[in-house]
């Protein structure tokens, strides 16, 4: 008797939990603070997806940069972020970068490109946010 009442209960708990309990990620949860306007929040969420290699993370901290949304507008930032979003097949990101490029100076692109190559050979540990 003892063990029916402990797998009803189990049963219970079971149902109640994945009726309103489901768990949101990181990345849905970063998505829901980014929607609201919580834009600081959605960027910490972010970031440890995109140091491992997230490109949905990366394109999202890529565009927050271009827009200057819970961070320092930055387009030096922005095409980073976009650029290795690009290169882990992200098209979205490839298209933003890309139209991003006609605006930005030799020197921005230069600085960019710079700061991309230090972040993928750091394994994302030296990234500047």
């Amino acid at each position: 008797m003892k063990r029916l009442v402990v797998a009803g209960a189990l049963v219970a708990a079971a149902q109640v939990l994945g009726a309103t309990g489901a768990l949101a990620g990181p990345w849905e949860d970063g998505m829901a603070a980014y929607n609201r306007g919580d834009y600081a929040p959605a960027i910490q969420l972010f970031r440890p997806l995109a140091r491992g290699g997230n490109a949905r993370a990366q394109a999202a901290i890529g565009a927050m940069y271009r827009r200057g949304q819970g961070v320092a507008k930055s387009s030096a930032h922005a095409f980073m972020w976009l650029s290795l979003a690009s290169a882990r097949g992200d098209t979205r990101a490839k298209a933003e970068m890309e139209e991003m490029s006609h605006s930005m100076s030799a020197d921005e692109l230069a600085r960019a490109r710079e700061m991309m190559r230090a972040c993928e050979a750091s394994d994302y540990r030296s990234c500047e946010y």
